[in-house]
C-alpha cells in the first residue's frame, strides 16, 4: 500500500471512540458493544444480498463488502464495525484455489499434501497487492461510515489458515494438519513462515486503507494442546503483532489497537496477554471475570 503511496485521506471525523479507546485500556462510560461475526449473516438483508453472487464474488467487490458492513448499525446501535471479508482470501492469493461450498462450507480442490506442495505457492511479497479489494472497500466502508463508530479490519493467524490449506477445508479432528507438525516440522514452519510474510503487510495495508483496529483470529487454537500451540501458533502470533506494530511505524501511521482472539485457546490467556496485543478476546468457555483474575494487573 505504501509503496504505491496510497494513503486516504480525509476520512470523516469520528464520533463514538469508545470501543478504541476500550481496547486502548482507558476507562469508557460504558461497555462498548459489537458484532464478532463479520458483518451480519444473521440478517435477512444479509442473505438477501448474498443470495446472488457466490461468496468470494462478494469478497472481491468492495460495493457489496460496504453494504454487508453496514447493515448491522442500520439495526443495533453498535459501538464498531468489522469489515466483510473472508480469513481464506489470504490462502487464494497465495495462488491456492478456494470455493464456499453451500451447506459444507470452505473447500480447497488441491490441498497441500507433501512438502513439495509449498512451490506451488505464490511469493508471500504479492499478497498485498492481490488483496487490493480488500483495501477498497475498508476505504468506501470507512468514508461511509461517516464517522459514526470505527472500522475493524482482521485476518487468520498463520495456524488456523495452515489448518484449512493442509485438511482441505474444515474439520473436526485437524487430522491432516495436525499430522505434518509431527511428521513435518520444518515444512510447517515453514508454511506458517510464509503465511506470517504474507499477514504482516495485509494488515499494514488494512491501516492504510482506514482500519482503525486490528484482529487476529486463531480460530483453531483448541486443537491444540499447549505444547504445540507454544511451538507452531504462539510464535507466530507475536511475531504478526511485533511486525506489524513496526510496520506502522515505518509507513508513518498512527498505531491501532490490535485483538487476538484464540477460539478455545483457555489454556494459553497469561501467553497471549504477552503476545503484543492491547486486547485479548474471550470465547464463550471462559468467564471474564476469571480470567481477569488470572491475568492480575494486565487487564
Amino acid at each position: 500500500m505504501e509503496e504505491n503511496g496510497f494513503r486516504p485521506k480525509g476520512f470523516p471525523e469520528l464520533k463514538n471512540d469508545t470501543f478504541l479507546r476500550a481496547a486502548w485500556g482507558e476507562e469508557t462510560d460504558y461497555t462498548p458493544v459489537w458484532c464478532m461475526r463479520q458483518a451480519g449473516r444473521y440478517l435477512p438483508e444479509f442473505r438477501e444480498t448474498r443470495a446472488a453472487q457466490d461468496f468470494f464474488s462478494t469478497c472481491r467487490s468492495p460495493e457489496a463488502c460496504c453494504e454487508l458492513t453496514l447493515q448491522p448499525l442500520r439495526r443495533f446501535p453498535l459501538d464498531a464495525a468489522i469489515i466483510f471479508s473472508d480469513i481464506l482470501v489470504v490462502p487464494q492469493a497465495l495462488g491456492m484455489e478456494v470455493t464456499m461450498v453451500p451447506g459444507k462450507g470452505p473447500s480447497f480442490p488441491e490441498p497441500l499434501r507433501e512438502e513439495r506442495d509449498l512451490e506451488r505457492l505464490r511469493d508471500p511479497a504479492v499478497v498485498a497487492s492481490e488483496l487490493d479489494y480488500v483495501f477498497q472497500a475498508i476505504t468506501l466502508t470507512r468514508q461511509r461510515l461517516a464517522g459514526r463508530v470505527p472500522l475493524i479490519g482482521f485476518a487468520g493467524a498463520p495456524w488456523t489458515l495452515m489448518t484449512y490449506m493442509v485438511e482441505g477445508g474444515g474439520s473436526s479432528t485437524m487430522a491432516q494438519a495436525k499430522r505434518w507438525l509431527y511428521q513435518r516440522p520444518q515444512a510447517s514452519h515453514q508454511l506458517l513462515h510464509i503465511l506470517t510474510d504474507a499477514l504482516v503487510p495485509y494488515l499494514v495495508g488494512q491501516v492504510a486503507a482506514g482500519a482503525q483496529a486490528l484482529q487476529l483470529f486463531e480460530s483453531h487454537a483448541g486443537h491444540l494442546g499447549p505444547q504445540l500451540f507454544t511451538k507452531f501458533a504462539l510464535p507466530y502470533i507475536c511475531d504478526v503483532a511485533k511486525r506489524v506494530k513496526a510496520g506502522l511505524q515505518k509507513a508513518g501511521l498512527a498505531p491501532v489497537p490490535m485483538i487476538i482472539f484464540a477460539k478455545d485457546g483457555h489454556f494459553a490467556l497469561e501467553e497471549l496477554a504477552q503476545a503484543g496485543y492491547e486486547v485479548v478476546g474471550l470465547d464463550w468457555t471462559v468467564a471474564p471475570k476469571k480470567a481477569r483474575r488470572r491475568l492480575g494487573g494486565w487487564c
